[in-house]
C-alpha cells in the first residue's frame, strides 16, 4: 500500500504528562494504543522518542559545568529510557517491538543496523529508535528523519501537542492560520517551528514528507495513513 511502512516521532516531554518530566504511564498506554490500531491496519511502524522529559542536552550545557558533547548523550541516554518503557507499552497491548539504539548497550537494547530494523519491520514488530543519531549536536528530529530514511518510509509524523503547522504560535496569537501544506523551502526559510532546519534539509534532500499532527486527537494517526490529512500539516 501507499503509507505501507511509517516513522512516528515523539518529543520526550509528551510521555511526561502534566508532571513535566518523568513518565506518565497512562500517556504511554495511549500511545501504544494508537501504534496498534497503525499495526493491527498493515503498517510498518518505526517509532522515534525525544529525551526532554529526562533530560535536554541543551540546557544540560547551558551554564558551561557540563560540556555540551557531554550533555548531549546524557539526552541520548533519556531516549533509551523512553524507549525502554515504549517497548514495555506496546508489548503490554499485544505488540511485538524492538528498541534498537545508535550507540550501543546490548544488554537493554539491540545496536542499530538498518538491515535488521527492516527485517523486524517486516516481520510486523514495531521498531523503536533510540540514542538520537548517536552523535552530539544533532536533535531527535534529525534522528528521526534520518532513520525514516534509512527504513524507507513513505512519511514521518511528527507527533505534537498542536494539530498542524500555523504561520505563528497559534498558543500565542488568535489570527495565527495554519498551513495545510507548506514546502521544505518555507519551512526552512520562515524559521517555522515545524523540525530544526538541519531535519528538514535532510527531508527535503531525500523528498520525505513530514506530516505534524497532534497526538492527543485520538485516531488521527489512522485517518493520516488512511489519507486524511484534514487535521494536520504536511511539509513537501
Amino acid at each position: 500500500g501507499m503509507n505501507k511502512r511509517v516513522l512516528v516521532k515523539f518529543s520526550g516531554e509528551a510521555l511526561a504528562g502534566a508532571e513535566g518530566y518523568g513518565i506518565d504511564t497512562q500517556i504511554l498506554d495511549y500511545i501504544a494504543e494508537e501504534i496498534k490500531s497503525l499495526v493491527e491496519y498493515g503498517v510498518e511502524v518505526g517509532i522515534v522518542i525525544g529525551g526532554g522529559n529526562i533530560i535536554r542536552g541543551v540546557t544540560a550545557a547551558a551554564d558551561g559545568v557540563i560540556k555540551r558533547t557531554s550533555a548531549d548523550y546524557m539526552g541520548m541516554l533519556g531516549t533509551v529510557i523512553n524507549g525502554v518503557a515504549m517497548q514495555e507499552a506496546l508489548e503490554h497491548k499485544g505488540l511485538s517491538a524492538r528498541l534498537q539504539t545508535a550507540i550501543k548497550m546490548e544488554q537493554i537494547a539491540e545496536p542499530f543496523i538498518v538491515r535488521k530494523a527492516m527485517r523486524h519491520l517486516e516481520k510486523g514488530r514495531v521498531v523503536i529508535f533510540g540514542a538520537g543519531t548517536g552523535n552530539p549536536y544533532f536533535t531527535t528530529d534529525t534522528g528521526a528523519t534520518l532513520r525514516a530514511t534509512e527504513i524507507g518510509a513513505s512519511m514521518l509524523i511528527k507527533a505534537t501537542k498542536v494539530d498542524g503547522v500555523y504561520d505563528k504560535d497559534p498558543m500565542k496569537f488568535a489570527d495565527a492560520v495554519k498551513l495545510e501544506t507548506l514546502s521544505y523551502d518555507r519551512a526552512l526559510e520562515d524559521h517555522i517551528k515545524v523540525m530544526d532546519d538541519t531535519a528538514i534539509a535532510l527531508a527535503k534532500d531525500n523528498k520525505l514528507p513530514i506530516v505534524v499532527a497532534n497526538m492527543n486527537d485520538k485516531g488521527n494517526l489512522l485517518k493520516i495513513i488512511q489519507g486524511d490529512y484534514s487535521k494536520c500539516s504536511i511539509v513537501k
